[in-house]
């Protein structure tokens, strides 16, 4: 059970919003075996000021459309599909949003299964 946040900044019209969420969605249904209907997602819009990047880390030019992407999923993932994930990423937006791949910013925070409770007040991971 991923838990995605996409942070951009604000006007950007609701059909980009919903592009770059369904192609998050589809890349970890492709990259990392995330069950179709398995999608809970946060989307937050930004003040320009808010939204601090540096615009050359690691010699990648971004430009103002720069989205942040963490996703919180459980532990286990191999880094093979870890990179998998980030290139299908790259590649859907890129076509189906026009994002261009420097301006897409991933983070991947690891949790143990017994971190997720999806209602009730139980832990339903937790063996």
């Amino acid at each position: 059970m991923p838990l995605v946040r996409i942070s951009l900044r604000e006007g950007k019209p609701e059909t980009y919003r919903r592009a770059l969420a369904d192609g998050i969605h589809r890349a970890m249904v492709d990259a990392i075996n995330v069950p179709p209907l398995d999608r809970f997602q946060v989307i937050a819009e930004h003040p320009a000021e808010t939204m601090i990047y540096d615009p050359v880390y690691l010699g990648i030019i971004r430009s103002d459309d720069v989205v942040f992407v963490q996703i919180t999923l459980n532990a286990g993932r191999s880094t093979e599909q870890k990179r998998a994930l980030y290139a299908r990423m790259a590649e859907l937006l890129g076509v189906n949003r026009g994002l261009r791949p420097q301006d897409l910013l991933i983070s991947l925070v690891d949790v143990s299964r017994d971190n997720w409770s999806f209602g009730n007040g139980e832990a339903q991971y937790a063996v």
